[in-house]
């Protein structure tokens, strides 16, 4: 357990202790156990763990879960009990999909298991499923418009999700070990197959131009294997976004090779996912022939997730994700939480009146990157640009694409680093990362860089002193105004940081003291 800050005028106030909170999710392919660290609307796993047990690699045949799956599910889910007592974990929440509600022996099986977990699972139905899908898209993106697909062993769900309102839902048995399973291993089959059940969601034109959120272990696997071969910098799952039609084509390769043999980077998908790629890739392309999505968009978050967000009051439900993240990781990682929110408040006199201009998403990437912009402050002063830029890039935040998190990435590096220099450690990274921004974003990443560096300067990273500290424009000039009372922290660095900031606003800088 520990205490989670939030506070808007002071450091450490309205303190709430996070209880951990465990959830077992047992997939027709995996059994995976996920504790986090609380129930909060930014999540934080402490610890995951997956066990490919092949539940339902028989049902469509037998009718019956796979006697070596049980086997091994059994044993995993004992070990999950033993992680939890370890961990001290009091709530624990346990679900079961496809291959447990339709299999002959799925009740007696369902009571081998909550004896071995030592808590109640919940069998859901393939509605409740698509709901907590739905959910958990919501939770890793906020509000969404488009189509959601949860690929699994036994099942696929589609989902049309507008806002937070699901607009039209199905369950189709399309998992990948069904495919395999009632198909006889014969891809040829699989894909007639596949086409007949789509045929059952008609609704899917409704996707035409928007967006497929896709969800499952066989998908993710695309995603890696795409990031290799195309040499993608950034290894993060969640937020990997390609064109539709790349995505076809990338699927029509995968789905002609032989479990992935011969492509690229292969290696870096496990040898017990390679079972399901192929028909993943069969399931996706011709998913997205149907939709006619402008992009698809990779989601770590899925039922479990959903799970967690259902738990969640209105009130955190209505968070913005990526705010919520930030605001938590300063708390426990910056010197003062109380500076980083006056960060963002000093930094909207920037976008102000006679600024450059500011979209409402820009505004709140800003405002993220003021409150991760002195994370790295206990690394060595020569690595803290590095590190922070290393760190922001991978870490787990939600509810932002790798744009976004690209641009706090190197906002935070450039208020370590400045934005000159050739030589700097961690550079060859940044200018990879940033060819994968907007041009847009990249002058305000430096700009926000430039800002935060310019602020620790004058305030040593200290609550109480940029709050006092006045920005405008007049004219062609940039002015920062420093009361009377803070003159003396005034200097030469400063001003060649305020300088800096002041030429990527394309003006000139005046620095008033005392009037």
């Amino acid at each position: 357990m520990r205490a989670l800050y939030t506070q808007q005028n002071g450091d450490r106030i309205n303190a709430i202790e996070l209880e951990p909170i465990a959830v077992v999710d047992i997939g027709s392919n995996s059994v995976r156990l996920v504790v986090y660290e609380g129930a909060v609307r930014a999540p934080t796993p402490i610890f995951n763990e997956k066990v490919l047990a092949g539940l339902g690699r028989t049902i469509a045949t037998t009718g019956n879960l796979d006697e070596a799956g049980v086997a091994r599910t059994l044993e995993a889910l004992a070990r999950f009990r033993a992680i939890t007592r370890v961990l001290g974990v009091k709530n624990i929440r346990a679900i079961a999909t496809a291959a447990c509600r339709e299999a002959k022996n799925g009740k007696n099986f369902i009571a081998q298991s909550e004896k071995a977990l030592g808590v109640h699972i919940e069998v859901l139905s393939g509605e409740q499923e698509a709901e907590m899908a739905a959910a958990g898209i919501i939770m890793g993106f906020g509000n969404t418009d488009g189509i959601i697909g949860d690929m699994g062993g036994g099942s696929l769900e589609l989902i049309d999700l507008k806002g937070t309102q699901r607009q039209n839902a199905i369950t189709l048995p399309l998992g990948g070990l069904r495919l395999i399973d009632s198909c006889e291993g014969k891809i040829d089959k699989a894909f007639e197959f596949t086409e007949r059940e789509l045929d059952r969601a008609a609704w899917l034109a409704n996707g035409q131009g928007r967006t497929f959120y896709v969800v499952g272990g066989a998908w993710r696997s695309l995603a890696k294997l795409h990031m290799e071969a195309t040499k993608y910098p950034l290894r993060v799952m969640q937020g990997y976004t390609l064109k539709a039609s790349d995505t076809i084509e990338f699927c029509e390769r995968v789905r002609k090779s032989k479990k992935g043999q011969g492509l690229e980077g292969i290696e870096a998908v496990s040898k017990a996912r390679r079972e399901t790629l192929t028909y993943g890739a069969l399931v996706l392309e011709r998913a997205l022939r149907r939709i006619k999505a402008e992009r698809v968009v990779f989601s770590v978050f899925g039922i479990r997730e959903g799970l967690l967000y259902k738990l969640l009051g209105p009130h955190e439900q209505t968070k913005d994700p990526l705010i919520a993240f930030a605001t938590d990781y300063a708390q426990l990682r910056s010197r003062s939480i109380a500076h980083a929110h006056e960060l963002c408040a000093w930094t909207d006199a920037i976008f102000g009146p006679g600024g450059p201009k500011e979209t409402d998403d820009e505004r709140r990437l800003r405002h993220a990157a003021c409150l991760l912009s002195d994370i790295g402050w206990r690394a060595h002063p020569d690595y803290r640009g590095e590190q922070s830029l290393n760190v922001v890039a991978h870490s787990g935040m939600s509810g932002i694409d790798h744009p976004g998190r690209i641009f706090l990435a190197q906002a935070v590096y450039y208020r370590h680093n400045g934005i000159d220099g050739d030589d700097d450690v961690g550079r060859e990274f940044s200018e990879r990362l940033n060819k994968l921004m907007p041009e847009r974003l990249q002058l305000r990443a430096k700009i926000a860089g430039a800002a935060v560096r310019a602020a620790h300067m004058l305030s040593i990273g200290r609550p109480g002193i940029i709050d006092e500290v006045e920005l405008s424009y007049d004219r062609d000039r940039f002015v920062v105004r420093i009361p009377k009372a803070h003159a003396a922290l005034d200097g030469e660095r400063f001003r060649r940081r305020i300088e800096t900031l002041a030429r990527l606003l394309g003006k000139t800088s005046e620095v008033r003291v005392g009037r």
